[in-house]
């Protein structure tokens, strides 16, 4: 039997890189995968690899996150749809640019968490009750070395990841006596669009491909996944 047989997942960031790879990966173990991304081109991309493999379909979101009152929308939706959510991915994330702190742009810093930050709370607030319907509810967040090291012209993205951090592993100890499980995952060095924006004289060949880092989005989305509240590297 498949590891995610049966499961209901949301990915969010779900059009490319490690979204994707984990969209597939998920698919593939038997998981229904329910996909947002802004880029409607990529999401249908996803669901035509994934028929191809395992002849099912995704169920696909176009979403800005941004749009917050959206979030709460979808969620709602899948209520109506399937009365639980198995296993929440909060993917998605912004680089932006990377400069120095006294020159950043105070838009910029809002996209940066708008994205980063208050999406993944707002996903977090509007799914609780979801996840705690299914039998093993299993939330995961992608989190980035750069929240636990201060660098040089990284502040808005590293402070914004360092918030994810913090808030999800309070999350994590309000609910420990439940059957919900909360984790970080730091996948760290990916072949991924985000990478090149960061690291643009890089060789991408040098770099795992999304693929590599799946094993760990199965792991920690199981069943029998008893990992809590930790912060997980792929």
């Amino acid at each position: 039997m498949s590891r995610l047989s049966g499961r209901i997942a949301l990915i969010t960031g779900a059009s490319r890189g490690i979204g994707a790879a984990v969209a597939k990966r998920y698919a593939a173990e038997g998981a229904h995968v329910i996909l947002t991304a802004r880029t409607v081109g990529g999401l249908e991309e996803v669901d035509d690899a994934i028929h191809a493999a395992t002849g099912q379909r995704a169920t696909l979101v176009p979403l800005d996150l941004r749009d917050f009152d959206k979030i709460d929308q979808v969620v709602y939706s899948i209520y109506e749809r399937f009365k639980r959510l198995d296993i929440l991915v909060g993917n998605a994330g912004v680089l932006e640019v990377l400069g120095p702190m006294g020159q950043f742009d105070p838009q910029t810093w809002q996209r940066i968490m708008d994205v980063n930050v208050t999406a993944n709370y707002r996903l977090i607030r509007s799914t609780d009750r979801l996840l705690r319907a299914s039998d093993a509810g299993r939330a995961i967040f992608v989190t980035s070395g750069a929240a636990r090291g201060p660098r040089a012209y990284w502040g808005p993205y590293g402070a914004s990841k360092a918030a994810l951090e913090m808030f999800v592993q309070s999350y994590a100890l309000e609910i420990a006596k439940s059957n919900l499980r909360v984790n970080l995952l730091d996948p760290g060095r990916v072949r991924t669009k985000m990478r090149t924006q960061a690291y643009p004289g890089e060789d991408p060949a040098t770099l795992p491909a999304p693929d590599a880092v799946t094993d760990r989005f199965v792991e920690l989305a199981e069943v029998s996944c008893t990992r809590h509240g930790e912060i997980v590297k792929a």
